[in-house]
């Protein structure tokens, strides 16, 4: 296969690219051979982030031992936890499409021939996947790592605890610094199963990352053993396809419909960020893979929940990791019959292999492969910034498959899994619950819908308490379009739980929720309102019907109704399907990503007409 960068490093007539080449630092041994750029994300405003720096480095440096050329360009990374609850959550889903497109942009732009992407957290990563997928050069993923859980004394806990004790009356302004200070004990991203560790574990199982990637914590060295064995790889990788014509090393050749079930089953299994069907719906679309709420809904009612992690439990990424990571959860998976074996890897061994190989279950697992998992975090309070920096072990793994972090299939959480869609005349196209998070006592629910045309006015009223138990919580107009850019909304479902109504109120919404969420808290309603869909018309007193066992998520008002309040809201004209008391600032390029954005149903992805 000839090279896509001979373009820019081959012929006379490129010998002004040559020279800036040179410039750059690539040597003469150089040309000729794989140009492989590192694609980081870097930045001091994301704690996931901040030690890229460093990883990108060794990975680097890796490159160059074998021979290769490793230019390393960066992507924005907004911190969704720092832009929540605020106007700039606007900006967190749209920015998606923009690390994609600049992925896009610099690998054809200097005609790079690979990549290693390097990431951590919440649209990063489904970005440069989604990049990855247009581009179909020889990629593969590895992420900074997660972040330990903080301490204080023998408690646990993350982020999502700190905002739902600053919404609790009861708790102290010096007990609330206290944890401000210790939940977040430095770099990695936060240390539950939220969007962007669900996303790292996807990558796994996707096949397009290798074992470990999701949940060895930051902290720990084996992080540079991941990255250096990445770096390897990705340079056999462009090697064999380049020098041997192996195309199997492709993205679309690894993420094909097999692959993205797999992933989704995982998904299902772990009860992962609800975010992660919206971002696997515009991942499958760039690989030209069929996906749809349908298939997620009918492998939802099959594959059993065999693993919970904060938010859903008490467990966090590290304890995932001492259970065995991603690799295990795939092995229980495969003992139920549940996986395909048929898919690629990145790592160029088969599934099987894999499981055989790195399954902390399996009789023929191997010690060397299996060390990552007693990878264990540090446990120093309050704070450990430093990347990769010690090499703290567990005495043993946790293989308690009855009542562990990792369940095997007879002895699941739930016999459903962790993600159910539902539909119905309030969602015609669909909707998402993280049915992990929701209480038993809470699978059905009827109450009487509170609607709100802003997040920000369904916090002031929940703060404020005006929310009942029994109350259904309607936030409409913050879909993609609507918002725009469909903020998640953490602040409410956390405010929720701080006055005790965690388990006694519904929260429905066509945005999206924060991996964080836990509890009855129902996204991506579709079509959305600004769409047209029917929460646009909802008026408060309506009585709501959830049914997740049955799927159905109802208003309980006739067609007839439905239609006669459509036909009045069209005649707002120009005003049709948009808030009527909302004074939000919207910038135009804001503007420009709601005029070419679908539903949450198709993946919130752009749509050229």
């Amino acid at each position: 296969m000839k090279l896509r960068s001979d373009t820019v490093t081959r012929g006379r007539l490129m010998a002004g690219a040559r020279s800036l080449w040179r410039a750059n630092g690539m040597k003469e041994e150089h040309f000729g051979r794989p140009v492989i750029a590192v694609v980081n994300s870097y930045t001091d405003m994301v704690p996931g982030h901040r030690a890229l720096d460093q990883a990108a480095s060794i990975v680097k440096q890796e490159i160059l031992e074998m021979g290769c050329f490793a230019p390393e360009f960066n992507t924005i990374a907004i911190d969704d936890g720092i832009a929540m609850g605020h106007s700039g959550m606007l900006y967190s889903l749209p920015s998606r499409d923009l690390i994609a497109d600049s992925v896009e942009y610099m690998c054809n732009a200097h005609s790079v021939d690979a990549m290693i992407c390097i990431s951590n957290c919440d649209k990063i990563t489904p970005g440069m996947l989604m990049a990855a997928m247009r581009l179909n050069i020889p990629a593969i993923f590895v992420s900074g790592g997660p972040m330990e859980a903080g301490r204080s004394g023998d408690q646990k806990y993350d982020l999502v605890d700190v905002m739902v004790a600053a919404g609790d009356d009861s708790t102290s302004d010096e007990d609330l610094l206290k944890m401000e200070r210790t939940a977040c004990p430095g770099c990695g991203s936060c240390a539950g199963l939220f969007t962007a560790n669900s996303m790292n574990s996807l990558a796994e199982a996707l096949g397009l990352a290798m074992p470990g990637n999701g949940s060895v914590v930051a902290t720990h060295k084996n992080r540079t053993v991941l990255l250096k064995n990445a770096a390897k790889q990705i340079v056999t990788n462009a090697m064999d396809y380049y020098e041997n014509g192996k195309d199997n090393v492709l993205p679309r050749s690894i993420a094909t419909k097999s692959s993205f079930t797999n992933a989704l089953k995982v998904d299902i299994a772990m009860g992962g960020s609800t975010n992660t069907i919206l971002h696997m719906l515009a991942i499958a679309n760039e690989a030209g893979v069929d996906l749809n709420m349908s298939d997620i809904d009918e492998l939802s009612r099959s594959v059993s929940n065999l693993c919970k992690v904060s938010p859903s439990a008490d467990y966090y990424m590290e304890d995932l990791n001492r259970a065995g990571g991603i690799v295990a959860l795939m092995g229980e998976l495969d003992r139920a019959g549940f996986l395909q074996h048929a898919v690629y890897r990145v790592d160029q061994m088969s599934l099987k292999e894999v499981l055989s190989k790195y399954d902390i279950m399996s009789p023929k697992a191997e010690k060397d492969s299996i060390s990552i998992y007693y990878s264990a975090p540090a446990g120093k309070s309050p704070q450990n910034f430093n990347f990769s920096s010690h090499d703290t072990m567990y005495h043993e793994l946790d293989k308690d498959r009855i009542a562990g972090c990792v369940r095997d299939y007879r002895n699941a959480y739930s016999k459903e899994g962790g993600l159910a869609v539902l539909f119905g005349n309030l969602a015609v196209n669909g909707s998402i619950v993280k049915t992990a998070g929701v209480d038993d006592s809470s699978l059905f629910f009827r109450g009487q819908a509170k609607v709100f045309e802003s997040q920000e006015d369904a916090c002031r009223a929940i703060l404020s308490k005006e929310i009942a138990e029994g109350d259904v919580v309607i936030i409409r107009y913050e879909g993609p379009r609507g918002g725009p850019g469909m903020q998640e909304m953490l602040y409410p479902t956390s405010y929720l739980k701080a006055m005790g109504l965690g388990n006694k109120c519904a929260l429905i919404t066509d945005g999206r929720f924060s991996g964080g969420t836990s509890g009855l808290a129902i996204g991506h309603v579709s079509p959305e309102a600004a769409a047209g869909g029917n929460i646009a018309v909802i008026k408060n007193g309506d009585m709501i019907r959830i049914d997740i066992v049955k799927r159905r998520i109802e208003i309980e008002v006739s067609d007839q109704v439905l239609s006669e309040r459509h036909t009045a809201e069209k005649k707002r004209n120009d005003k049709t399907y948009t808030p009527e008391d909302r004074d939000r600032d919207i910038s135009n390029s804001l503007k420009l990503y709601a005029r070419n954005v679908s539903s949450a149903d198709k993946g919130a992805i752009r749509v050229i007409s």
